[in-house]
Parts: structure tokens; C-alpha cells; sequence
């Protein structure tokens, strides 16, 4: 496996690519070639918390001042951004959902479709450098961003498949894949996420940025948006819970595999864990991507002690009256097939949300533009520790 499902593997990832955070990511961050060194190949830890956000900008702001390691921090912030987004405009997730399920309808019963859709999943198309990534996929679990970037494009507008089977196919193989940026990538590409901007994957691109391995030819010309709805209506970001009184217990998702920062709020009578991965599509996540949260699971568990596992929200619930609790407390779920699942608990739930995210969220109210003229001001955060460095 491409990537050791540890925090001290995480940690050591984050150790060997910080010196190369400034200018050396900025100048080879759009290539994709094998192996991937050019990028820091940290978003599966990112994605499960196993490593923060936090952690990765104190380590490559010991190393380099926000200028120079400008191209890197905005990337870190994408990936806020597009959470905070997606949690202010939760419908586009449950939207993309009964889009997925009907696209579903029509594989079932469309013998045309299901052997187009079989063959893209499958890296079967005769468009090399798709099949190539569509094959990469599945065996690791991993794709680099740009090249995530040409695969929708040349799904939706070449291939002519419907976005939701291609986004679903990353949220089933990729083991960084999430609600917020997979989701909402996929519809920008589309032209569906910013009204009228589509993403066209171009050959000469593709042949610069792989350093000439692959030279597509039949690829779409142009990209024409989708009809679909506009963004939905902006509401209110999530702000943390109160914290209860009484017997609590500790509730732990894939979405946080780092919940230290709560101990200092609660002291649980007992902590489990619940595994939402199976949740993520309706049909069945890729082993890679089960066996990689299972094993950080088991990692966390030499951290923190034992958890009870849970399969369900029944389990949950019926855990939580064993031990007589009161209710039960968790880092944030968010939007995704996890909170979703979740949603059926009947014990009382209190979710604590990240500082990180409390002060970025908010700033997710339109385009990443005006998000990225607030990250200086989310970077002060860290000026005090990094005086004592």
C-alpha cells in the first residue's frame, strides 16, 4: 500500500515533504508522474484527521514563510474551503445523492450505459491515458489532482457519462475521497459549481504535465455546461455544542481519527468507534479503501485504548444504553454519508467542531477568491507557537 495507515507514518510523510513546500511545490506541483514526489501525498491522512490541518501548516510554516510556501497553504485551504462550503450548502450533497440513484436506474436499465460506465470503471475505454489513471485508481487508492481533473473532464464531456457515476467511482476507490471536495470538484468540472465555468481536459496539457507519457487524441473539444440547478441558498455554518453534563461517552468516525483535542472538554465513561465507510456510495467501497480505515482505527485504538466498534446506528445506541450515558460526545461529522448515517441516533449527540474549522467555515460564504483574502488572517493563529520554534 502506497500509504502506511499510521499517524507516525502520516507524521514522517509530513517530516520528508516540508522542506519542499516553498518553491519546489509550486514549480512541480501540476506534474503528474509516478510515485508522485513532487506533491505531498498527505491528503489521505488529512482526509481521516489522522493528521490536522493544524499540523501541517505548523510544520511547513517552521520551514517557510507564507510567501514561499504560498501555492502549498492554499492548497491546504481548498480543502477547508470547499468543507465549509459544502456545510453552509448541505443540499448539494443530498442533491448529488438522488442524482447518483437515478443515474443508478438508468445503468439497470440501459444496456448501452451500463457497458460504457463498466468500461470507464474498468480503464477500458481505449483513451490510454484515462484508462491508465482509471487503473491507478482502483490499485492504489490514490490519483494525483490534476490528473483527477482531466478523468472527470474526459468523463463527462467525452465519455458523455453522467458526473455522479464518475464521482461516486472516485468516493468508492479514493482514500482520500470525501463529501466536500469530491463532490463539488466534480461539479465544477461539470460547469455546474461556478454557473457556466467548465473544465476541458486539452491534450497538450495532458502531454506537458505527464512529461509527454501520454498524447491523447478524440478527446472533446468542447466542454458546454451542464443543465442542473444553481448552488442552493447559504445557511448557517455549525458551531460546537454544548458540552453535557452528566455520563458521557466518546463517539469516534473516520471523519476525525485524532480526537486528543477534545479530552480537555470530557471525560468519557466509555469510547467507541463508528466506521461510516460503507456509507460513502450506495454501492460497495473499494478493499483498499475499508482496509486502510480499519487499520488507522486500530492505530488510533494504541493511542487512546480500546474502542468499542460499532456497524450501525442501532449498535450505537444500544452501547451507549449499557452504559448508561447520558449522551454521547464527538468531534464534528461532516456533511457526507457518516453524518448522514448518524442522523437516525436516538441518544442525545453533542458535536464539537474544530477551532480550525469554527474560524474557517464562515469564510466559505461564495468563491474561493475571496476566501483565499482571509487566510492571512486564519495563519495568525499559529504566530505564537511558531515564535517559540
Amino acid at each position: 500500500m502506497m500509504f502506511t495507515p499510521t499517524r507516525t507514518a502520516a507524521l514522517d510523510r509530513l517530516a520528508q515533504f516540508a522542506p519542499k513546500a516553498g518553491r519546489d511545490y509550486a514549480s512541480k506541483r501540476n506534474y503528474d508522474r509516478p510515485g508522485h514526489d513532487d506533491v505531498s501525498r498527505l491528503s489521505p491522512y488529512l482526509r481521516h484527521r489522522m493528521i490536522t490541518e493544524d499540523d501541517v501548516l505548523k510544520a511547513v510554516l517552521a520551514r517557510h514563510s507564507p510567501a514561499a510556501a504560498e501555492k502549498f497553504i492554499q492548497e491546504v485551504y481548498w480543502r477547508t474551503y470547499w468543507k465549509g462550503w459544502l456545510e453552509q450548502r448541505p443540499s448539494a450533497w443530498s442533491n448529488y445523492r438522488v442524482g447518483l440513484n437515478a443515474a443508478m436506474n438508468h445503468v439497470q436499465t440501459g444496456a448501452g450505459l451500463r457497458r460504457e460506465w463498466e468500461a470507464a470503471c474498468g480503464g477500458d475505454t481505449g483513451i490510454a491515458c484515462f484508462d491508465a489513471w482509471a487503473q491507478e485508481l482502483v490499485q492504489t487508492g490514490y490519483l494525483h489532482n490534476h490528473a483527477r481533473m482531466w478523468f472527470a473532464s474526459i468523463w463527462i464531456f467525452t465519455l458523455r457519462l453522467p458526473w455522479e457515476l464518475g464521482a461516486d467511482f472516485f468516493m468508492r476507490h479514493l482514500l482520500d475521497g470525501d463529501a466536500a471536495s469530491n463532490t463539488l470538484g466534480w461539479r465544477w468540472v461539470a460547469g455546474l459549481q461556478t454557473i457556466g465555468k467548465t473544465y476541458l481536459a486539452r491534450p497538450d496539457n495532458i502531454a506537458k504535465y505527464t512529461d509527454g507519457r501520454f498524447k491523447p487524441t478524440g478527446l472533446a473539444t468542447f466542454a458546454a455546461p451542464l443543465d442542473g440547478p444553481p448552488p442552493p441558498e447559504r445557511t448557517a455554518p455549525p458551531i460546537s455544542g454544548a458540552v453535557p453534563s452528566g455520563k458521557v461517552g466518546l463517539l469516534i468516525t473516520e471523519d476525525d481519527l485524532s480526537p486528543e483535542w477534545m479530552f480537555d472538554q470530557i471525560t468519557p465513561a466509555a469510547q467507541s468507534a463508528f466506521n461510516g465507510v460503507a456509507h460513502r456510495s450506495p454501492l460497495r467501497t473499494a478493499p483498499i479503501v475499508d482496509q486502510f480505515v480499519e487499520s488507522a482505527m486500530d492505530d488510533l485504538e494504541q493511542r487512546i485504548g480500546p474502542l468499542t466498534r460499532h456497524a450501525s446506528p442501532t449498535q450505537i445506541d444500544d452501547w451507549a444504553a449499557q452504559h448508561c450515558l447520558d449522551a454521547i460526545v464527538m468531534s464534528y461529522a461532516p456533511v457526507g454519508g457518516t453524518a448522514d448515517a448518524l442522523g437516525s441516533l436516538k441518544t442525545p449527540l453533542v458535536q464539537l467542531v474544530r477551532p480550525y474549522d469554527e474560524a474557517a467555515w464562515p469564510h466559505a460564504s461564495a468563491g474561493f477568491f475571496k476566501f483565499k483574502s482571509k487566510i492571512p488572517k486564519l495563519l495568525t493563529r499559529y504566530d505564537a507557537q511558531l515564535s517559540l520554534l
